[in-house]
Parts: C-alpha cells; sequence; structure tokens
C-alpha cells in the first residue's frame, strides 16, 4: 500500500520533515518553558524588554485564517526582540462579553421550543447546503489506501458565509453533533467550550504566549471583572466618564444597548435622524377618536421625514387607506396618530407617558378612519 508520501506520485517528504521539525521544536519550547516571562531582578535597561499585546478573540466559534494572519505580525515582533535578548511578555485571553454569545443561545433555546426539543429540531425547511455529516468518525479504504471520514470544522468567518439560517444548523456547520448543540443554550458552555480549543490552535500555529496569563472575559473570571470594575470606578471618580443618554441601537429583549459587534445580524447598522411633523386634528373628530374630543389633550397627526426642508409651502398629507395605525399618548398634553412600529421607538426616546412602553387609547385605526 503506498504512503501517503508517495500518493498520486508525488512525494510529500520534505514536508513531513518540516512537520516533523516543527513538533519537535514546539516540544522543546513546552518542556523548556521557553515562553514564560517573568520580571527580572534588577530594572531593565531600554531595549532589555518588549510587551505584546493582542485584542482579545471572540469566541462565539473557532478560529479562522484572518485571525491566524492578523497575530503573526505580533508574533514576528515578539520573536525578533526575544531573539535580540530581551524579556518578551505576551499574554493572551479571550472575548466572551457582549451580546453575539447571548443571542446565539437565545435564538437556539427559542427554536428548540418552537421546532421541539429532541436533536435535532424539525425545521420547516430542510437546508441542505452546507450541512455537516454528523456520523461518527470511521476508517473506510479506498483502493488499498486508508483514508478518514471525519467531521467539517468550519471557521467563524465560514459559518457566515453559510446559507443555513438557523442556530442549530450553524452550529452543525462547526462540526458539531447534534446531542452537543443543546448544551449551548447555556451562555457559560461557550466559554468553557470554545477557549480551549482556541488555545490548542494557537500552540499549532506556533504562538510564543505566556499561556499561565491566558483568561476569559465576564463574571466567570472574578479576577478579571474586579479589575474591569476598578478601573471603571475609578475613571468615573477623576471624571473621565460619566453615565449619559445617546442614541443607539437598543435591545429591548436584554435592556441595553446592542453595539455594532453585539449584533447577530444588522452589522453596520446605525440610528437614523427623522424628523417628526406634528399636524393637529382639529375638530369634529372621526368616529373612532370622538372619545379624545374635548379632553386636554390636542391630537396631532405624526409624520415622519428625514428631509424636512421639503415641507415648506405643503397643501397636502397623504394617509395609506390600510395602513395600521393608533392613538399613542405621548406626555400630558399631546396624543400622536403613529403607526404601531413607530409608537415603540418613541416610547424608547422618552416620547411616552409611559416610559419604554407604547400607551394606547385607541388602536386598529387604519387610513379610512
Amino acid at each position: 500500500m503506498p504512503s501517503n508520501t508517495e500518493l498520486a506520485g508525488k512525494s510529500f517528504s520534505r514536508r513531513d520533515r518540516l512537520l516533523e521539525i516543527e513538533a519537535q521544536v514546539q516540544k522543546w519550547w513546552e518542556e523548556n518553558e521557553i515562553f514564560q516571562a517573568d520580571s527580572l531582578k534588577t530594572p531593565p535597561k531600554p531595549g532589555e524588554k518588549f510587551f505584546g499585546n493582542f485584542p482579545y478573540l471572540y469566541m462565539n466559534g473557532y478560529l479562522h485564517l484572518g485571525h491566524a494572519f492578523s497575530v503573526s505580525k505580533l508574533e514576528f515582533a515578539s520573536a525578533y526582540h526575544r531573539l535580540k535578548g530581551a524579556n518578551v511578555l505576551l499574554p493572551f485571553a479571550f472575548h466572551c462579553t457582549g451580546m453575539p454569545i447571548k443571542a446565539s443561545a437565545d435564538k437556539l433555546s427559542q427554536e428548540i421550543k418552537t421546532f421541539g426539543g429532541a436533536p435535532p429540531p424539525i425545521f420547516p425547511s430542510t437546508l441542505q447546503d452546507d450541512q455537516i455529516d454528523n456520523e461518527p468518525e470511521e476508517v473506510v479504504e479506498n483502493q488499498g489506501i486508508m483514508t478518514a471520514k471525519h467531521r467539517g470544522k468550519k471557521s467563524k468567518a465560514a459559518a457566515k458565509a453559510s446559507s443555513s439560517k438557523f442556530q442549530w444548523e450553524i452550529m452543525r456547520s462547526y462540526g458539531l453533533f447534534d446531542a452537543e448543540i443543546s448544551k449551548f443554550q447555556d451562555l457559560y458552555h461557550w466559554l468553557i467550550y470554545f477557549p480551549p480549543l482556541a488555545m490548542e490552535d494557537l500552540k499549532a500555529f506556533g504562538l510564543g504566549c505566556d499561556r499561565r496569563r491566558s483568561f476569559v472575559t465576564t463574571k466567570m473570571n472574578p479576577f478579571y471583572d474586579s479589575f474591569v470594575r476598578w478601573q471603571m470606578n475609578k475613571l468615573k471618580k477623576m471624571g473621565k466618564i460619566v453615565k449619559d443618554l445617546r442614541y443607539t441601537i437598543y435591545s429591548p429583549l436584554d435592556g441595553q444597548p446592542c453595539a455594532d459587534h453585539d449584533r447577530a445580524s444588522g452589522e453596520g447598522v446605525l440610528p437614523e435622524e427623522y424628523i417628526l411633523v406634528k399636524m393637529e386634528v382639529i375638530p369634529p373628530f372621526p368616529p373612532k377618536l370622538r372619545a379624545l374630543e374635548g379632553k386636554k389633550k390636542k391630537v396631532f397627526l405624526a409624520a415622519a421625514t428625514s428631509r424636512p426642508e421639503t415641507l415648506y409651502r405643503q397643501t397636502n398629507t397623504w394617509v395609506l387607506p390600510n395602513g395600521k395605525y393608533g392613538a399613542f399618548e405621548i406626555n400630558d398634553t399631546d396624543v400622536f396618530i403613529l403607526s404601531e412600529r413607530a409608537a415603540p421607538n418613541l416610547a424608547y426616546q422618552k416620547l411616552s407617558i409611559v416610559p419604554e412602553k407604547p400607551s394606547c387609547l385607541a388602536a386598529e385605526l387604519t387610513g379610512h378612519d
């Protein structure tokens, strides 16, 4: 039976020799603790120390080639200074804070509730593209050559490009078995599953980091959590940071802002400025608004536009005949006729008599009314 080095008439002996040397060197690095950096007895002189740091890698999936490309620059710099005799400190950590992990876990839980809890859920339509074979690994013989049939292992970048629309299928594209996927409903399971695999990939890559100093973010790591609290409290006492309001993308489900990289979808979406134009409704009111007539509150048709300069000399206002609207209390004096979609957006901008909740006085209005 031909060996792998002679497969298809090609010789891979040079490659195999390099891989052999790589394994030997990496073993020597680990046994001799080459990358472990400690403070010296005497303060270092200029050029005798080098500290490298890298933005925490987010742990909602496997690492991909983009990570390797980016970290290679730091790895080359660290190796260069180490060869010059400098005391090189290169720690490494993993980012688990933020919304993407929670959004994925919540989405997975919702899919199980909606489509069934027994793995796998039965989705309304099965997406065949990019599905991963979930059978256990087995060895098969093909023309006398032993090959392995194994699970796929897609990176986050490949998973994002996949046509899968359900979180369960995205997890499958990572090469996970159905029996494993349900565990990822727990936020903290992501934190114990992906970081060790990422560290193994970095080790295989040959990254010269001090793994003793590796950690994850979030409250799961009380030391890092205490450090962040200390840092933020100190900056606040110094007047360097303040708590205030600003326009942002907000998640009512989670009760907090949802920054660009915190979203499972909608990356790049920013707040847009719209101008509300108030057009007062003069009595007599139409039948469905008759209950509002005679009260101290004024009723307005509220139209939104991104080009207020076009409203000068306006003579007509057109309303969708079949549009769905409601009469919502904005404050103690105003009632706006708005679409049911617009009312929650205003409620989260302090334009509702009940904070963060639309207060509807008349529902199921249409343009005909």
